[in-house]
C-alpha cells in the first residue's frame, strides 16, 4: 500500500508501523480506514491520555467513570445520576445548525445508552467578537440548532454559557452536556459480552454524512475545512426521540446485555469497542446494514457517522422481544452478526471477509505520545502587568453599565428563550441562576448542574486557571444548595504537537486534578478537543467543567437574587483580589494581561460546605457567587433578578476600581434576614471564614459608597435596560 494512502487517513509512518506490528501484516483499505478513525486524536487521546491520568476518578459515590458511554454516581434510594459532556466544535464551524443539533442528539444517546433516562440539556459555547456577520450567523445557527433538537425530543435546555473572544472567530467551541436519572440496577454498559450472543443495529439508515467525521475533528482548521461538508452529521431529532424511548423499554425490560451509541466513528468504534471492554470478538456481516445511498464501499458503512443509530448486544432467545419493542415504536433492528470469543473484529461484505482485525488492537492500542512541553513566550511578559497602575475611571456608574451591556456578562435570554427549559415540568430552577436545578419526582431530591469555563484566566495562568474552574463548577452548585458529587470536563485546546499548546493543556490539567483532590470532586467522564486553530493561531486554552450536585430536598434550593426589603447584604470567603484577566480590563481597556486572583483550596472547600450549611438551616436568603465583573456586578445581578435595590458601602483606603470590579475566587454574596445577621456572623467566626457587612437590601436604586461618598448611583431600571437589550438590538 502507497504511504501516501495512509498519510492521507491522518496517519504517520510510526503509526503505521505500528499496525502491520500489532496485526502481524499489512492492513487492506477497509481495515487502515478502521485504525485511521479509531486512532485518530478524537478517538484515541493518543496526545492527551498520560495527563488525563492526573485527574482522581474515584469516590465513594462514583459507580461508573472514565471509559464507558457517560459517567455514573449514586445519588442515593437505590438511584443515580449519569452525565456527560463532549465538544462538537469542527462541525459547528462549517455546517453551525447540523454541527451543534448532532452535538446535542449524540451526547444524548450516551446517556440513555446506560440505561437512563435523560432529564437535562447544558452547552458551553464560545463565539469571536459578535460585531463580524459570520460571527452572528454562526451563533444564531447553533443556538437554533440546540433548541431544534433538543426542543423536538422533548428534554429542558435548563444552563449554559457564553463568551465571546477574538481567538474563536474561526473556530467556536460547542460543548454539549446531558443529565439523566435511573434506578442503579438499571445499569447497562457498553461490552460485547456472551459468546454467541446477537449483534443488532437499529435506528436511521446508514448514509455517507459523517465519514471520517472523528479525522476531521483530529486536524486544524483552515480554508479548505469548507468542503469538509460531507464530514459533518445530519440530525433527525424525531428519530432520536423513538430510538431513545425503545431503547429505554428494552433495558428496563432486561431484554439486552450491552448497549452502545453509534457516534464518533460510526459502526467501527461500536464494534471495536464493545468487543474490546468485554474481551471478546465480533463477527458482522455488512450486507445486513440498512443503506440509504447506493454503491457505498465498505469502508463507508464501518465509518460513516450517520446519527441516530445504535448497536445492541442481545441474547438469541430474546431477540423477538426486541423486535416486537422496536417494532411498536417503528423502528426495525438488524442482525448484524454475534459475540465471538477470538478477539477479532471480523466484517463481510457480499460472501467475502473484508475486515478481520483485533479490536483490542484497533480500539486501545494507539501510541501514547508524550509531547513536548514549553512555556509560551506570552506567559511571564503578559504576567508582569500591572493593571491597578491603569487611571481609576471617571465615572463608576458608566463602567458598570457598560459591563452589564458586554455579551460575556449581558443577559442572554435572547438565547435561552429559544430553548425550552421547562418541558417534563420539573425545572425548579432554569436559565440564569448560579445552577439550574431539576427535581426528581421518584425520591424528592433534585439534582444541580451547571458548566463553567474561563479561557483568559487559562490563558494567563493555566494551572491556577485549571484550578479556578473546578472551584467555581463546585460553588455554584454549593450556592444553590447542592452537594457536588461529580464533574464532566470538555478540554478545548488548540495543537498539541506544538510545544506551548501542550504545555497549556498540561498545566491545566494538573490544576484542575489538584482542586479536584482538595475539594473531593471526582472527574467521571468527558472529551478532549485538540487542534482548535485557525491557519496556525490557536483558541484561548479553554477547558470546561460541567458539575452535578445533590439537593436531598428540592425544596431546600438556595436563591441568586435579593428578595426582600432589610436584609444584610455580606460578602463572605477570600479576600484575594485581582484586575489581571477581568471583564473589567477586557470590557473597558480591551487588554487580556495580568494575573488572575490565587486561590486556597482548603479556604473554598471551607467555603463551599459552610454555604450548603446556611441554605440548609434557612439562615440566608441568597447566594451569588461572585465572578465575571467582581462585586458590582455581582450586586446589580442580584438586584436585578429579585426587583429590589440595594445600598453598600467599600471600605474606605481601599481602591474603588479594585473592590468593585477586581475579580478573585472563593467570595459569596449573600443576603441575611436582619434577626439572623448575628447567627451567621457568629457561625462564620467559628469556621474562620472573613465576612464583611456591605449594606442592606431595598428600594429601586443600587447605591454604592466609599467611605461617605457615593461614588455610584443607577436606577434598576437604568441597570436593568443596560442588561437585557444588547442581544436582541445585535441578533434581531
Amino acid at each position: 500500500m502507497s504511504e501516501t494512502t495512509w498519510r492521507k487517513l491522518g496517519l504517520t509512518d510510526r503509526e503505521y508501523d505500528q499496525i502491520t506490528g500489532q496485526m502481524g501484516r499489512e492492513p487492506n483499505l477497509v481495515e487502515l480506514n478502521m485504525y485511521s478513525v479509531m486512532w485518530s486524536e478524537h478517538c484515541s487521546y493518543k496526545h492527551s491520555r498520560s495527563s488525563l491520568r492526573l485527574f482522581p476518578t474515584e469516590g465513594p459515590r462514583v459507580v461508573q467513570g472514565p471509559g464507558e458511554n457517560a459517567g455514573v454516581v449514586d445519588i442515593g434510594d437505590g438511584w443515580a445520576a449519569v452525565f456527560k459532556i463532549e465538544s462538537h466544535n469542527h462541525p459547528s464551524a462549517v455546517e453551525p445548525y447540523q454541527g451543534a443539533a448532532t452535538g446535542v442528539g449524540g451526547i444524548l444517546r450516551d446517556i440513555f445508552t446506560m440505561g437512563a433516562r435523560p432529564v437535562a440539556f447544558l452547552n458551553s459555547l464560545r463565539f469571536g467578537n459578535l460585531d463580524d456577520a459570520r460571527v452572528r450567523y454562526l451563533l444564531d445557527g447553533v443556538v437554533a440548532g440546540i433548541g431544534g433538537y433538543g426542543n423536538c425530543v422533548g428534554i429542558p435546555t435548563v444552563a449554559g454559557e457564553i463568551y465571546f473572544e477574538s481567538c474563536y472567530q474561526g473556530n467556536p467551541l460547542v460543548n454539549a452536556m446531558c443529565v439523566g436519572v435511573m434506578p442503579l440496577k438499571r445499569l447497562v454498559l457498553g461490552k460485547a459480552s456472551g459468546e454467541g450472543n446477537l449483534l443488532l443495529l437499529v435506528g436511521a439508515r446508514t448514509g455517507r454524512d459523517g465519514i471520517h467525521g472523528v479525522t476531521f475533528a483530529s486536524e486544524e482548521l483552515s480554508e479548505a475545512s469548507e468542503e469538509r461538508r460531507p464530514a459533518v452529521q445530519v440530525g433527525d431529532p424525531f428519530m432520536g426521540k423513538l430510538l431513545l424511548e425503545a431503547t429505554l423499554e428494552t433495558i428496563e425490560r432486561d431484554l439486552v446485555t450491552g448497549v452502545q451509541d453509534l457516534g464518533g466513528a460510526g459502526l467501527t468504534c461500536a464494534l471495536t469497542e464493545t468487543a474490546s471492554r468485554a474481551g471478546s470478538g465480533v463477527e458482522v456481516d455488512l450486507d445486513q446494514v440498512s443503506l440509504r445511498e447506493e454503491g457505498m464501499h465498505p469502508f463507508e458503512i464501518l465509518t460513516s457517522e450517520s446519527q441516530e443509530r445504535m448497536l445492541l448486544i442481545v441474547e438469541p432467545e430474546k431477540l423477538e422481544s426486541v423486535k416486537e419493542v422496536f417494532k411498536r415504536w417503528g423502528l426495525k433492528p438488524a442482525v448484524l452478526g454475534r459475540v465471538t470469543a477470538d478477539g477479532m473484529v471480523t466484517a463481510r461484505y457480499k460472501g467475502e471477509e473484508v475486515v478481520r482485525v483485533p479490536a483490542q488492537s484497533v480500539a486501545g492500542g494507539s501510541p501514547v505520545y508524550e509531547p513536548e512541553a514549553k512555556v509560551p513566550e506570552y506567559y511571564s511578559r503578559l504576567s508582569e502587568f500591572d493593571p491597578l497602575k491603569l487611571p481609576e475611571p471617571d465615572n463608576y456608574g458608566e463602567v458598570l453599565l457598560k459591563l452589564l451591556s458586554a455579551p460575556d456578562i449581558a443577559s442572554k435570554e435572547w438565547v435561552w428563550r429559544r430553548y425550552d427549559y421547562m418541558v417534563r415540568t420539573s425545572t425548579v430552577q432554569g436559565p440564569g441562576g448560579d445552577s439550574a436545578v431539576i427535581r426528581l419526582r421518584e425520591t424528592g431530591k433534585a439534582l444541580a448542574m451547571n458548566v463553567d469555563g474561563n479561557g483568559r484566566h487559562c490563558y494567563l495562568d493555566p494551572y491556577l486557571g485549571g484550578m479556578l474552574v473546578v472551584a467555581e463548577a463546585t460553588r455554584n452548585l454549593s450556592c444553590s444548595g447542592a452537594l457536588p458529587v461529580g464533574i464532566t470536563d470538555c478540554l478545548n485546546f488548540g495543537n498539541p504537537e506544538k510545544p506551548e499548546i501542550f504545555w497549556q493543556f498540561r498545566r491545566c490539567v494538573e490544576g484542575m486534578a489538584e482542586a479536584c483532590r482538595v475539594l473531593e470532586v471526582p472527574v467521571v467522564g468527558g472529551n478532549v478537543s485538540f487542534y482548535n486553530e485557525v491557519e496556525g493561531e490557536a483558541i484561548y486554552p479553554t477547558p470546561v467543567v460541567g458539575a452535578v450536585g445533590l439537593l436531598e430536598d428540592y425544596r431546600q434550593q438556595g436563591r441568586s437574587y435579593f428578595s426582600g426589603e432589610g436584609d444584610v447584604i455580606c460578602l463572605i470567603g477570600s479576600g484575594e483580589l485581582s484586575l489581571g484577566g477581568s471583564q473589567y480590563l477586557k470590557t473597558i481597556h480591551e487588554k487580556t494581561a495580568g494575573k488572575p486572583a490565587g486561590i486556597d483550596l482548603q479556604l473554598e472547600k471551607v467555603l463551599q460546605s459552610f454555604l450548603r450549611s446556611l441554605i440548609s438551616k434557612k439562615l440566608i436568603n441568597s447566594a451569588h457567587d461572585l465572578s465575571d465583573g467582581g462585586l458590582a456586578v455581582a450586586v446589580a445581578e442580584s438586584c436585578l433578578a429579585g426587583n429590589c435595590g440595594a445600598e453598600i458601602k467599600l471600605a474606605a483606603g481601599n481602591v474603588p476600581v479594585n473592590e468593585l470590579f477586581g475579580e478573585g475566587p472563593s467570595r459569596v454574596l449573600i443576603s441575611v434576614p436582619a434577626t439572623l445577621f448575628g447567627e451567621v456572623e457568629s457561625y462564620c467566626n467559628e469556621m474562620e471564614l472573613p465576612l464583611k457587612r456591605l449594606g442592606i437590601t431595598g428600594g429601586e436604586v443600587l447605591i454604592i459608597r466609599s467611605g461617605g461618598d457615593i461614588i455610584l448611583k443607577l436606577a434598576l431600571s437604568d441597570i436593568n435596560r443596560a442588561y437585557e437589550e444588547v442581544f436582541s438590538c445585535i441578533m434581531e
